[in-house]
C-alpha cells in the first residue's frame, strides 16, 4: 500500500496541531488581557470607594461601585488582601512616578529637595484614604508603604553616596542619612494628614528646610560649603 499523500489529511495533521496550539495561545492571551483589564477596573472602583467612604474598604461597596456582584469580584481577587495588594501596586505607581524623577533631577540641591518632598505630600494629599488603608493593613514590613520607603531610601542612598565620594568623604553615612530623611518625610506627612494645621505648601517648606539644614550643616562641619541655589558637581552617569 502506498503511504499518505503529502498534503492530504494525514499530511495536514502537524499544521492542524500548530493552528490549534496558536488558537489556544491566542485565547489564553486574550483572556489574560481581559482579566487584567477587569482587575484594573475593580482597582479604580476601589479607589472611588476609598475616596467616598474612607479607609475602611468594604468589598460589597467595591462590587456595587463596579456594577457587579461580590462573587464576580472574587473571581478576580481571592480575598480583600489580594485587592489591597493591587491597590498597593497602584499606590506605588502614583508615588514613585512623581518622586523618583524629582530625586534624580539635575536641579540645585534645595530645589531638588523641595520637589521631592512636594511630590510625596501631593500624592498622600490626593489619596489620603488609600495611604491609611495601606499603612494600617496587617503585614508589617511587607506592606507597600514599607516597600516604597525602602525603595526610596535605597535610591537616596545611591545618590547621597555618590555625592559624598565626589566631595572626598566617607560614603558610609549615606544609608542612615537616606533612611533618616525618608522617615522624616513619611512621619511628618502622616502628622500633616491627621492634623492639617497648616497648608500643604507650608508643611513642604518646613520639611525641605529641615532636610537642607541637616545635610548642609553636616557637610559644612567637614569643610564642604553648598550653595542651595547653585549647581551640584557632576557624579557618575545614571545616578543624577
Amino acid at each position: 500500500m502506498s503511504g499518505p499523500v503529502k498534503g492530504g489529511p494525514a499530511g495536514d495533521e502537524p499544521a492542524r496541531r500548530r493552528n490549534a496550539s496558536a488558537d489556544c495561545d491566542g485565547r489564553k492571551s486574550r483572556w489574560a488581557a481581559h482579566r487584567e483589564q477587569r482587575r484594573h477596573e475593580f482597582v479604580l472602583a476601589a479607589l472611588s470607594v476609598l475616596s467616598r467612604d474612607g479607609p475602611d474598604l468594604a468589598m460589597d461597596a467595591v462590587a456595587a461601585q463596579a456594577g457587579v456582584t461580590k462573587p464576580v469580584l472574587y473571581r478576580y481577587f481571592d480575598d480583600k488582601a489580594a485587592l489591597v495588594e493591587a491597590l498597593g501596586e497602584a499606590s506605588s505607581g502614583f508615588l514613585l512616578d512623581r518622586l523618583i524623577p524629582a530625586i534624580r533631577s539635575a536641579g540645585p540641591p534645595l530645589e531638588r529637595i523641595r520637589e521631592a518632598v512636594g511630590a510625596y505630600f501631593a500624592v498622600i494629599d490626593e489619596y489620603p484614604n488609600l495611604y491609611w488603608l495601606l499603612a494600617r493593613w496587617p503585614g508589617g514590613g511587607t506592606s507597600s508603604v514599607h516597600r516604597d520607603r525602602d525603595y526610596i531610601a535605597t535610591t537616596l542612598t545611591a545618590i547621597l553616596g555618590d555625592y559624598l565620594r565626589v566631595f572626598g568623604l566617607d560614603c558610609g553615612g549615606a544609608e542612615p542619612w537616606a533612611y533618616g530623611i525618608t522617615g522624616l518625610v513619611q512621619s511628618t506627612g502622616e502628622w500633616w494628614l491627621v492634623r492639617r494645621s497648616m497648608s500643604r505648601a507650608h508643611a513642604v517648606d518646613y520639611v525641605t528646610r529641615l532636610i537642607w539644614a541637616a545635610l548642609s550643616g553636616v557637610l559644612r562641619d567637614v569643610g564642604v560649603e553648598l550653595n542651595p541655589d547653585g549647581p551640584l558637581p557632576p557624579i557618575r552617569p545614571g545616578h543624577a
